[in-house]
C-alpha cells in the first residue's frame, strides 16, 4: 500500500506550524516533499512522524482526546478536531484510551465529556489530554485545569497555536452569556434593566464587528 500523502495545510495543522514556517522548512530541505504530476506539493505522512518524534521510547503513553464545539451545526468541525487529534496521537506513539467530545459552551462546567475526562484524570488512568486549542477545554481558567491535572500525573497538550478566526462567533456567544448571567444577578432575570443592559452589549459587539 502506498504511503498517505498530505496537503500542505493538513501537514501544518497536524505538526502545529504556520504555512510561512512550512515554506521555509521546505526551502531549507528540512521537510521531504513530493510533487504530483500537476506540480502540487504533497508531504509523506512519515514526515509527520519524523518531526513529531515518532514512537516514544519511555514506555506507553495513555492519551485521551477531547474535542468540543458550541452548537450542533458545527458537527463537521467536531469531526475534523477528532481526526487531527487522532493523527497527532498516532504520530506521537500515544495509545488512545478514549475519545471524548461535547456540544456545549466552553463556559459550561457540567459537560458530560468533560466530567468523564475528570474521572480519568483523578483515577490516574491517563497521562496526556490532547486538544486542538485551549478553549476547547475551557473558555477561562485553563491554567487552573493544567495545575489540577498535574496533581494526578496528567498533562495537557495543545496541538495548535492561536485559535482560528472563525472562532470569533463562539467567543461572542460566550461573552453574551456571561453578561446575561451577570445582569440577571444584578437586576433580576426578568427585569427591564437587565434586558436593556444585554441588548446594549449586543449592539456594542455588532458595532465592533462592523468597524473591523
Amino acid at each position: 500500500m502506498s504511503e498517505k500523502l498530505l496537503k500542505s495545510k493538513e501537514f501544518c495543522e497536524i505538526v502545529g506550524i504556520s504555512y510561512r514556517t512550512f515554506k521555509r522548512w521546505v526551502a531549507e530541505g528540512r521537510i521531504h516533499v513530493v510533487r504530483t504530476p500537476s506540480g502540487r506539493i504533497r508531504i509523506p505522512y512519515s514526515e509527520v512522524e519524523r518531526i513529531l518524534g515518532g514512537k516514544t521510547g519511555a514506555g506507553e503513553v495513555r492519551a485521551v482526546i477531547y474535542a468540543r464545539v458550541s452548537s450542533s451545526d458545527q458537527r463537521s468541525d467536531l469531526e475534523r478536531q477528532i481526526q487531527h487529534l487522532t493523527q497527532y496521537c498516532s504520530a506521537k506513539g500515544y495509545r488512545i484510551i478514549d475519545i471524548l467530545s461535547d456540544v456545549a459552551s466552553g463556559l459550561k462546567t457540567d459537560r458530560r465529556g468533560l466530567l468523564k475526562l475528570f474521572n480519568y484524570v483523578v483515577n490516574r488512568k491517563v497521562d496526556v489530554v490532547v486538544v486542538t486549542y485551549k478553549d476547547r477545554l475551557t473558555r477561562f481558567g485553563f491554567e487552573y485545569l493544567e495545575h489540577f491535572f498535574r496533581q494526578f500525573g496528567a498533562r495537557i497538550e495543545v496541538v495548535f497555536g492561536e485559535e482560528p478566526k472563525d472562532a470569533y462567533q463562539e467567543l461572542v456567544e460566550d461573552l453574551i452569556e456571561i453578561v446575561t448571567s451577570f445582569a440577571g444577578k444584578l437586576y433580576g432575570m426578568r427585569s427591564h434593566r437587565k434586558k436593556k443592559l444585554v441588548e446594549g452589549f449586543k449592539k456594542l459587539l455588532e458595532e465592533v464587528e462592523k468597524s473591523e
